[in-house]
């Protein structure tokens, strides 16, 4: 049903005969089934406007969304063929950033129902005008200004509301200047043409409604994986920084991948599911470690549990220093001579102070920390005995200590690095539980490999090169390559770029990482643009 003043459609010269009918029924079956096809939503919006100018012979499109508060209709697509014009899709130009929104009501809440397209947002009708300047009930003003700077002629229009499957308008394709073919003119749109457009903006509107939909979900799934890295940021802030890092990296690297046009990499493609379902597989890699303790995650001492353990050993040192104190006292009180058991005191003190600056040295995690230094820790361990509180005599060192006192690299035991590496088993579990989708069915493998070798020496389950992806063989690096020059760990300084490149060379020679995925990363210059991006420049030394 028309609007007042809004004219009755016309015959016209377009789809008169009942072949041409059918052929564009045929066409119209086609749309639908690439638009099905169509995951991205610009894409789908421009296919809908170039499907429906098609099938009508319409010269010009428009199509609106509605606004999120349903106050307003968003230009997304607009097309006119005769004037060149083309805003929105896969045009370089948004249409939303040149033409403002159209409002659906007044600023005294009224309708806007003057605008045709405003018009059928909020009635849910279409409206056929067979000419534009002779139609009454609708504001034509801008349409005719437009016309006036660009020497064109609006005249039919063909405006039609998109509902979706629960009958709710969520845009508004708009057709303008049905062409009569044999002749060229400018005529009415057909009722056929009216038919066959409102099919289409069906159609049209449930595979938006479905592109959305996914859309929202895609984006409710990426925020959830986002929730758990915030939720181990919250934990530690060192792996806070890896867990976003570590994606970055692994897509450059695939991309630099994907570039390659010789060797063994030279079939390696990336469509946007690949890229897809690789980010997501980079943003989980480290999701187990939600379970492992933040004392362990944050260890940036070597004797560090809920607190430094450095300190107890402080006051140890000044119970000796007090008893030794005393000794000289009560040596003099003995007949000693004041002068050599004040000598003998300041040469113990000046023994158990070296001995206390080493054992804060080694407290300090590093790369790795030398024999001399080890054996020094041990023998400070049985040097000293002192009295705790409860009067009994104590070793200087227990154990635990002489065990965290001398670890070689970093600053975590086997048992504590067992339990870091754990993380990986966790994050398996806990990936192979989700019913992942078929584009999303090798996140688990992608995710899970990072610390899996070439030679087969790696962990959770000691793959060995072949059977691992080019995939996971990726995040293998991107992990080391992010974890050796990372200026965020609690023991270290950032490695600058020549020391890190040289720790991979290596590896890739001894099967550690994957040798030509390290040549890609080298020849593509991967590691220069991740370091110009996340990296201190005093780190960037080649």
């Amino acid at each position: 049903m028309n609007p007042p003043g809004a004219g009755t459609a016309h015959p016209s010269a377009t789809g008169n005969t009942l072949d041409d009918l059918f052929r564009r029924l045929d066409e119209l079956n086609d749309i639908g089934a690439s638009l099905s096809s169509e995951h991205d939503l610009k894409l789908l919006l421009e296919k809908i406007v170039l499907a429906a100018k098609r099938i009508t012979r319409a010269d010009g499109g428009t199509l609106y969304l509605l606004a999120d508060d349903r106050r307003a209709l968003h230009f997304e697509i607009v097309r006119t063929d005769s004037l060149n014009i083309a805003f929105g899709g896969s045009s370089a130009q948004s249409a939303s950033g040149l033409f403002p929104d159209l409002p659906l009501y007044r600023a005294d809440g009224s309708p806007n129902d003057c605008m045709v397209a405003a018009y059928a947002a909020i009635t849910g009708n279409t409206v056929n005008i067979a000419d534009a300047y002779a139609a009454q009930g609708f504001d034509f003003s801008g349409t005719r200004q437009f016309d006036a700077r660009t020497g064109y002629r609006s005249r039919s229009f063909l405006t039609v509301p998109m509902k979706n499957h629960e009958g709710e308008v969520i845009g508004v394709l708009q057709l303008i200047n049905a062409i009569d073919t044999p002749g060229g003119q400018v005529v009415p749109f057909s009722p056929a043409d009216q038919r066959l457009a409102e099919s289409l903006a069906s159609q049209a509107a449930v595979a938006l409604s479905n592109r959305q939909l996914v859309a929202q979900l895609e984006t409710l799934f990426e925020s959830f994986i986002k929730l758990i890295n915030l939720a181990i940021d919250e934990k530690s802030p060192y792996t806070g920084g890896h867990c976003q890092r570590v994606p970055e990296l692994t897509m450059m690297l695939a991309e630099a991948a994907a570039a390659t046009r010789e060797g063994p990499l030279a079939d390696f493609t990336l469509t946007d599911k690949d890229r897809y379902e690789l980010r997501i597989a980079a943003l989980l890699h480290d999701c187990g470690k939600v379970t492992t303790p933040v004392h362990v995650v944050d260890k940036t001492t070597k004797l560090q549990t809920l607190f430094d353990r450095i300190h107890l050993i402080d006051t140890r040192f000044e119970v000796i220093r007090r008893d030794a104190e005393v000794r000289k006292w009560r040596s003099i009180a003995e007949g000693m001579v004041a002068e050599i058991a004040d000598a003998t005191y300041r040469d113990f003190c000046r023994q158990l102070e070296a001995d206390r600056e080493a054992l804060r040295r080694a407290n300090i995690g590093c790369e790795k920390m030398a024999d001399a230094d080890i054996e020094q820790v041990r023998q400070i361990a049985v040097r000293y005995r002192w009295t705790a509180p409860d009067g009994q005599q104590q070793a200087f060192l227990n154990a635990d200590e002489v065990e965290n006192l001398t670890i070689r690299s970093g600053t975590l035991t086997a048992a504590e690095r067992d339990i870091i590496n754990h993380h990986i088993v966790a994050t398996i579990r806990m990936l192979e539980q989700l019913p992942w989708p078929k584009h999303l069915k090798n996140v688990p493998e992608y995710a899970s490999g990072h610390h899996e070798r070439m030679d087969g020496k790696g962990y959770p389950r000691g793959l060995q090169r072949d059977q691992m992806s080019w995939q996971a063989r990726m995040m293998g690096i991107a992990d080391i390559f992010e974890a050796l020059t990372a200026k965020d760990r609690p023991y270290k300084e950032g490695m600058g770029l020549a020391q890190a490149l040289e720790i991979l060379e290596r590896f890739s020679q001894s099967g550690h990482i994957d040798a030509d995925l390290y040549e890609v990363f080298v020849k593509g210059e991967v590691f220069r643009r991740y370091a110009e991006a996340f990296l201190r420049p005093q780190q960037i030394d080649c």
